[in-house]
């Protein structure tokens, strides 16, 4: 079983593509995909929401998922989405594989 979670960021004047370029920059997108249990860390912006940008988050299980929000690294995101004055909605799926 995976899980796919869908969060996007909204903001204004540009903030949440600001916040996905910081992301990028500072290493914590490379870390994080680094991570045991990390299948998916991709930013897209959405062609019809110009202030938002979607990030497809996908996890090899919901422990692998628990460990991640444990890190120091989801402190740094906060700050960021404080920095830039976001909000955001999440979306979790979770992915059956039949065998």
């Amino acid at each position: 079983m995976c899980l796919t979670i869908n969060i996007y960021y909204t903001g204004t004047n540009g903030s949440a593509k600001k916040f996905a370029e910081e992301m990028l920059s500072s290493g914590l997108v490379e870390q994080i995909r680094a991570e045991q249990g990390n299948l998916k860390y991709e930013y897209f912006y959405p062609v019809e929401q110009p202030e938002t940008v979607l990030l497809v988050d996908k996890w090899s299980s919901q422990d692998a998922l628990d460990v991640h929000h444990k890190t120091p690294m989801m402190k740094q995101i906060a700050q960021l989405r404080k920095k830039y004055n976001l909000k955001i909605t999440v979306e979790k799926y979770t992915d059956y594989v039949e065998r």
